[in-house]
This record gives C-alpha cells, structure tokens and sequence, in this order.
C-alpha cells in the first residue's frame, strides 16, 4: 500500500486543507504515514507569505527528493512563485485543487505528473463540503472563507487565495457541532481576513458568532485575524458578540504601519485613527482584551519619521503581542516595483521595534502574576509542564490539569511570550 506524509505550513487555513487531503487519501485507500522517513510520498503543503519563507519552502522540498521522497507540492508557492519549486516534483496542486490530491499521487504512480494550478475564477469549490480527518486533540479549526476584499501592494497570497469566498453559515454550524460531538473544546475560525467574512453573501462576523454561541455546551472560540477596514464596519455588533463568555477576549488586528502614508502605499484602506478607534472601543467593553497587532517594516517609502510614528503608536497602543516583520518583495505584487530599502536599515529597524514589544508584553504578562484566571487545559506544553489557554487566550505553563478540561488557576510567574501558573479548581460546566 502507498504509503503518504502530509506535511502543512503557515497559517491554520493551511492546516486545514492539510487535514482535507489527509480525509481524501484515506478515503481513495491509501496510508497516511507517521513520519515524512516512512512514506513513499510527502506532501508539502507551502507557505508563500514570505520571502525567507519560499527559501524554506524550495529547500525542504529539495532535501525531501534528494532522500529518494517522491514529493507533491500544494499550497500557496504553487501560486505564488512556481519557478522556486523544484521542477522534480511528482505533482503540483493548487489551493482549489486540493481535491485532487488523491488523482495526482495516482498519476504519479503510473509515470505522469499532475499539475492543477487553477485559479479561484476557475474552480472555485467549497471546501465545507469536502471531508476532513479527525484527530485527537482540543483545538479544531474551522474555515469559514477563502480569499479575501483587500488588494494589498506588498500580498502575494491573494494571488493564491483570490477575492473572498465566504462559506454558508449551515456549514460553518455543522462543523461546529460535529468538533464539539467529537470531544473538541476549542473552535478556531480561519480565513485570510475574518473581518470581511459573510460580506458576498449578506451576512457578516458577528452574525456568524451569534449563532455559534448558541450551540450548547461549554467551549471557546478563538477568532482569527481581521482587518480594520471590514472590522470597523461592524463594530458595535461585533463587540457585542464578543462579550459572549464562549468568545475569547482576543484580538488580532493587524496595523502593519503607524503612518498613514505608508497605509495609503500598502493599499490598507484604513488609518492609523480608525485602527486607534477599533482598539480603544474594544478596550473599553470588552475587559482583560489581549490584543495582537502585526507590524511591518522597512517597507518601500518607509522615511525615518514614518519609522517612528510606528513606533510611537506601538508604545500608545501597547499591544499583548506584536508580530514584526521585515518587509520582503513578493514578486508580481506592485510594491516589488518600487525603490527598495536598504538591508541593513531593515534589520535595524525590526531589531529596535522587536526590543520594543518585547519590554512591553513583558510588562503587560507581569501585571497577571498573582491573578486568578480560567484556563482551558490543551495538554503537555513544548516548554514542559501543561499548556494551556487563558480566557484572553494568552499562552500559560501550568503544573498540571487535565487535557479539555476547562479550570481556575492562579499566575506565578510571567515572561514576555507566556505564562506560569498553579491550578486551583476545575470549571466545568455542562
């Protein structure tokens, strides 16, 4: 029997088309393999949001050939930048083709080479329908869309993912309720852009995260990133859904820039005043919010002074988590036609802002020490101990606690990335 490694990168969007074509392969009679050293096929399901990242991407796939691996590769390089790709490879999927990933090893068995790169105008399927393979574990993620309404200058991946494609509601609940019947406590919802989720099909976040509070029983939500242009159209509604005790006190809302000029050069849509706006009402209904914000920097234009207005807003803001990244050029996006920033600079300025939020959610961790707080217990934690979820889903080490069970447990010590803390009691509720 052949023998297939799935192997995911990047984001949790990602992660679940990995786990729809672990479903497929099962289904079509084929193994799934423990590790990529026991397969006959591995395959790579890329990342292309960056350029370190496509380097990462084309040299595992490289090393896995090199072993003697028959790889196929999926995933967004696939879109992005094909010619990095290692033209050995036994097929190439594109993100709507995943589907086919059972038809492409088949191919590839009998000496052809499958490669199904369409775009989201071609083959535009809704991957709700398809099946996904059940693990075991707390956190299960659920896409509720594909693609997204921005045109960002510096985005490669919509070059993937292509213009937003929101799936139905009745979908979305019927994962829902089939993660929870299976033992899950956890719902993560994913999507290139939640913000704008629902938007080509009459509805929209909030709606959507009434009617998943709905659903009985004690688990929590976790909801993915969203941009402040479509998160402020739906502000009061929005903050309103999230006060639900389901709902996780956590926000990502990405700024990537605090000038607007450099805003208006990415193609942003939204200012540094309504991103301001956004948090500052969030704050100031929704108590313990923890707010993760991305930056980016050394981004084409990027003056000294547009340097500093981020850094002035970082320190206004003073966000829980901040994920700095220094700009790359993608290629086909508009930025990679204009005058790039030197290297240096870019490292220089990514190391002072890196300080910068590190010092801040030291900071911020600091103040939980001693707090109470409720916890969803996820199992043996990377850095030892138990890991687990706080009710603003900051990562905290605990001494111990059962897998799933949701409890009480007070901070001990804090570090700028995570937690410690004793458990005290157990919260559960029917």
């Amino acid at each position: 029997m052949v023998r297939v490694y799935v192997e995911s990168y990047g984001c949790t969007r990602n992660r679940a088309d990995g786990e729809i074509m672990e479903a497929i392969l099962l289904s079509s009679g084929y193994e799934l393999a423990e590790t990529p050293e026991s397969a006959d096929y591995v395959v790579v399901n890329t990342c292309a949001v960056k350029d370190p990242t496509e380097k990462k991407m084309a040299k595992r796939i490289r090393e896995l050939i090199d072993s003697g691996k028959k790889v196929i590769a999926t995933g967004c390089l696939v879109h992005v930048n094909p010619e990095a790709i290692d033209p050995r490879v036994s097929g190439m999927l594109g993100v709507k083709s995943i589907d086919r990933i059972a038809e492409a090893i088949s191919v590839a068995e009998r000496g052809g080479k499958l490669v199904s790169v369409e775009n989201w105008r071609e083959r535009n399927i809704d991957k709700l329908e398809l099946p996904r393979l059940w693990k075991s574990g707390v956190a299960f993620v659920v896409p509720i869309g594909e693609g997204c309404l921005n045109a960002c200058t510096y985005c490669a991946t919509r070059f993937a993912r292509g213009v937003l494609k929101s799936y139905r509601p009745e979908f979305v609940l019927k994962w829902v309720r089939e993660a929870l019947a299976r033992g899950y406590r956890e719902i993560i919802l994913s999507s290139e852009d939640t913000g704008c989720y629902g938007f080509d099909i009459g509805t929209n976040l909030a709606k959507l995260l009434d009617e998943i509070t709905a659903i009985e029983g004690d688990f929590r939500i976790r909801v993915g990133m969203m941009n402040p242009n479509h998160a402020i159209k739906i502000l009061d509604e929005l903050i309103e859904a999230y006060q639900s005790e389901k709902v996780y006190k956590f926000l990502h809302l990405p700024v990537q820039s605090g000038d607007n000029e450099i805003l208006r050069r990415m193609g942003r849509n939204y200012t540094v005043e309504e991103f301001e706006e956004i948090v500052r009402e969030f704050r100031r209904k929704i108590p313990g919010l923890n707010l993760t914000t991305d930056v980016i920097v050394g981004f084409p234009g990027e003056t000294e002074e547009a340097f500093e207005n981020t850094v002035e807003l970082v320190k206004r803001i003073r966000p829980d988590k901040i994920n700095v990244s220094r700009y790359s050029r993608r290629p086909g996006t508009i930025a990679a036609r204009w005058k790039q920033l030197p290297g240096w600079l870019i490292k220089e300025r990514s190391r002072k802002l890196h300080r910068l939020r590190l010092a801040i959610a030291y900071e911020i961790n600091l103040s939980y020490v001693g707090r109470e707080v409720e916890v969803l217990v996820h199992g043996e934690g990377k850095k030892g101990g138990i890991e687990g979820r706080t009710f603003n889903y900051k990562e905290i080490i605990l001494n111990r606690g059962e897998k799933g069970e949701i409890t009480e447990a007070r901070i001990t010590a804090a570090s700028s990335t995570y937690l410690r803390g004793s458990l005290l009691r157990s919260l559960q509720r029917s």
